[in-house]
């Protein structure tokens, strides 16, 4: 890490953010740290839009690749999830240099893909935590705080409680992972004490979702699963009748994978930061 300072690159793999959200967040980092030991650089693709997109594939993939690669720089912060993460995979692994390997990314939601992506390559500094935009939701200065907190000082207090020094783990948006699953970009868990959450999918959904997990031959090697928060779930018609616990416990007896109770994550201010594998500072 830099001598001194944190210096923290910000792009966008997927949707844009709003300038109001990088004024926000850097006037956080400066009350937080008014010593100056961190700069937030907000690269200007996190504000391009191309349809849904913050920039079009090219334009994403160049502003992480130009990030990753640039050794002044001590992590890369996505700025926010939506959708587009998995569209730059392909062609942006073959562009990482060894500068790359020696940051820190940190991102949840749609940024996982990359997270995944990246850990089945290899990299070693990966975390599943906060984001820019979260500033946006109520009380989503604590949220921001936590991932600075953990981004500049690795601070214990911003990690999910259950992670052990001994046994490694993953956190993923339960969707973005099932998408992952038989592709070249599925990670290795096994052994993996594996936690997921979701949000703003139907139960029926849910429980899909968990069928394909548990029934993935690979996934079945993990130590165990842990279920995070399941939020803003909407009404099933007809009501669908188990809640996402009792469906995880469910899927999780029938494939024999061990069920480990609820993961301190979630798309909120409360998600608590879970480093990939064994984490390396």
């Amino acid at each position: 890490m830099a001598v001194g300072k944190t210096r923290i690159g910000i792009v966008a793999p997927g949707t844009a953010i709003d300038r109001d959200i990088s004024g926000r967040v850097a006037a956080l980092a400066e009350r937080l740290y008014p010593d100056g030991r961190v700069d937030l650089i907000f690269h200007p693709q996190c504000f391009e839009t191309w349809g849904h997109f913050a920039g079009n594939d090219e334009a994403r993939t160049g502003a992480l690749v130009q990030y990753a690669n640039d050794d002044s720089l001590d992590a890369v912060w996505f700025a926010r999830g939506g959708y587009g993460a998995c569209r730059l995979i392909e062609g942006l692994l073959p562009s990482l240099s060894e500068a790359a390997r020696r940051k820190v990314y940190m991102g949840y939601s749609d940024a996982g893909s990359l997270l995944g992506a990246l850990y089945g390559r290899g990299f070693h500094h990966l975390a599943h935590g906060p984001m820019p935009v979260d500033i946006i939701r109520p009380g989503g200065e604590a949220a921001v705080a936590r991932a600075l907190s953990f981004l500049v000082e690795r601070k214990i207090e911003a990690l999910e409680p259950s992670l052990s020094a001994e046994v490694p783990a993953a956190a993923f948006n339960l969707t973005i992972l099932c998408h992952l699953l038989g592709t070249p970009w599925q990670p290795d868990l096994s052994d993996h004490v594996l936690m997921v959450e979701e949000v703003s999918e139907y139960m029926y959904r849910i429980d899909r979702d968990l069928f394909q997990l548990t029934s993935n031959p690979a996934l079945r090697r993990v130590v165990g699963l842990k279920l995070g928060r399941c939020s803003d779930i909407p009404p099933n018609q007809p009501d669908f009748g188990q809640s996402e616990e009792q469906v995880a416990r469910a899927w999780c007896k029938r494939s024999g994978i061990a069920y480990l109770g609820r993961a301190d994550i979630g798309h909120d201010v409360g998600n608590k930061v879970v480093p990939f594998g064994l984490w390396r500072v």
